[in-house]
């Protein structure tokens, strides 16, 4: 699992230019500074910097990690910002339900660690992409991605999640890279069955606002992980958020097939019951949830 502070060291790295200087600002050695990177690039899988004994150069996926690194600091800065006072022992019991992929990704993690950080705190977390009924299945928060418009529920908006078209490089070789969307049509599409749009209907930017592709193919799951392996099998074109796939693309086992042309972006929210005063430990949860989204934020 990718360290915070790794990424935030990275991110002094890049604006500095220097290991050394990175290592003097940290009160660190410039071993350890060096040692950690590598443990970065290692977990990713992906080289970041070019050394040289002259200068240090980002690399294409080095350039894409900074992007979302350089956030991660100031995540972590609202995040205690936002915290700041609420000093007193937070106890109680959270009912929550939130999607199979944040879940797999990140939540899980983030849960049960904010339950460790919190001793008095017990969670019940459901993984599912059905949109619950927060009143009546008597749940305290949920983690939503895509439109709301319940009013009688409050929305924190996390971040945005893009959607991404990719294959294997092994299809692409037998079948031919499409050049542009309208080209889908001749090619195996595999369907994500839990798109509220359709699953067989793929959202494009256009000229004049964003237009639909009718794709179509053989496969078709509501498993997003079931979904990813088969395009890992250069079994056919997939349609799914850039976070499920981030690490396949990074190390170039997928392919982003049309990197600015893909229309569909979602949003993710944290979402209550409305209450004139949410409890202090929903807020808690929220912030400590939106930080650990915001510090991986480059998969998104």
């Amino acid at each position: 699992m990718v360290k915070t502070d790794d990424l935030i060291l990275f991110a002094q790295v890049v604006e500095l230019g220097s290991f050394s200087r990175v290592a003097e600002q940290n009160s660190l050695t410039n071993s350890v500074v060096s040692k950690r990177i590598a443990r970065l690039e290692e977990d990713l899988g992906v080289q970041l910097l070019y050394r040289s004994t002259r200068k240090l150069t980002v690399s294409e996926a080095g350039k894409l990690l900074y992007q979302g690194a350089k956030n991660v600091k100031q995540a972590a800065v609202e995040a205690i910002d936002t915290v700041s006072g609420f000093g007193e022992k937070v106890t109680g019991h959270v009912k929550m339900s939130v999607p199979t992929i944040s879940g797999d990704l990140l939540l899980a993690d983030a849960v049960a660690d904010f339950c460790v950080q919190n001793p008095g705190m017990t969670v019940d977390m459901s993984l599912d992409n059905k949109f619950v009924d927060l009143i009546d299945d008597g749940f305290d928060l949920v983690i939503r991605t895509g439109h709301l418009e319940d009013s009688s529920l409050i929305a924190r908006h996390i971040l945005d999640s893009q959607w991404v078209i990719c294959a294997a490089p092994a299809y692409i070789s037998r079948n031919g890279k499409p050049q542009q969307p309208e080209d889908l049509i001749n090619h195996n599409c595999l369907q994500y069955a839990y798109q509220t749009t359709g699953a067989a209907e793929w959202q494009f930017k256009g000229d004049h606002g964003n237009y639909i592709v009718r794709i179509s193919g053989n496969f078709s799951t509501n498993n997003a992980g079931a979904l990813r392996k088969a395009a890992l099998g250069g079994h056919g074109i997939a349609y799914v958020p850039r976070c499920l796939v981030y690490h396949d693309l990074m190390k170039g086992d997928l392919m982003d097939l049309f990197p600015k042309q893909v229309g569909k972006r979602l949003g993710i929210y944290a979402v209550y019951p409305f209450t004139r005063q949410p409890p202090q430990k929903i807020r808690l949860l929220i912030e400590h949830i939106r930080a650990r989204y915001l510090a991986i934020g480059h998969y998104f």
